[in-house]
C-alpha cells in the first residue's frame, strides 16, 4: 500500500522491507531503490523488529504498522512512522512519526501525519486516532496541534516521565 502526499510517498512496510531495514541502510536502499538519509530513524532497530514480529504473527495487519516516507524530489528515505497495530475494538488506532534532522522544519512531519490520519479514517472501523508525546511543548506537539489533535491526558510513565496523550476524533 502507498499513501501519497504532495512531497512524500509513504510506503507500507511488509516483512521483506522491514528485514532489509534491520540489515542496514545499503540493503534497504537497494530494496526500495532510493537514497537513505544517514540518520533517518531515532526509533531504531528495536521498533522495526517489533513491527516485523507483529506482522509475522498476523499478515492481515500489514498496513497497520510501519511506513517509510520517501521524499519525492530527492528520492530519499527521510524518516519513519505509522500505526501501533490495527484498530482496537472501540475503533482506536495510535500513530507515531519521525523525520530526519536535515528534513525537519519544512512541514514534512505534518504532511506525513495528515497522510496517516486520512488513511486511517478511510477505514470505517477507525473512530479515534491517538498519539503520545513527551510532556512539554516540542516539535511533535506542534505537528499534532496543526493536524487537529487535542491534548486529553497527562500520564506519569515510569520510564519516560510525563507523557501527554493526544486524540483526534473522526469528523
Amino acid at each position: 500500500m502507498l499513501i501519497e502526499t504532495k512531497n512524500l510517498k509513504l510506503i507500507s512496510c511488509d516483512p521483506e522491507i522491514l528485514k532489509s531495514a534491520i540489515q542496514g541502510n545499503d540493503i534497504l536502499a537497494k530494496k526500495l531503490n532510493v537514497a537513505i538519509e544517514d540518520d533517518w530513524t531515532e526509533f531504531g532497530i528495536g521498533a522495526l523488529q517489533y513491527s516485523l514480529d507483529r506482522l509475522l504473527e498476523n499478515e492481515n495487519d500489514k498496513n497497520w504498522w510501519s511506513y517509510f516516507p520517501i521524499h519525492k524530489l530527492d528520492n530519499r528515505l527521510i524518516g519513519s512512522g505509522g500505526y501501533k497495530g490495527k484498530p482496537s475494538a472501540d475503533g482506536t488506532v495510535e500513530l507515531g512519526y519521525e523525520i530526519a534532522p536535515a528534513y525537519r522544519n519544512r512541514g514534512l512531519a505534518t504532511e506525513m501525519t495528515k497522510g496517516l490520519i486520512q488513511n486511517a479514517f478511510n477505514d470505517n472501523r477507525v473512530k479515534t486516532i491517538v498519539a503520545h508525546t513527551l510532556g512539554q511543548e516540542n516539535p511533535s506537539t506542534k505537528v499534532l496541534l496543526k493536524c487537529g489533535f487535542e491534548k486529553v491526558q497527562e500520564i506519569n510513565d515510569t520510564e519516560d516521565g510525563l507523557i501527554w496523550r493526544w486524540e483526534l476524533q473522526k469528523p
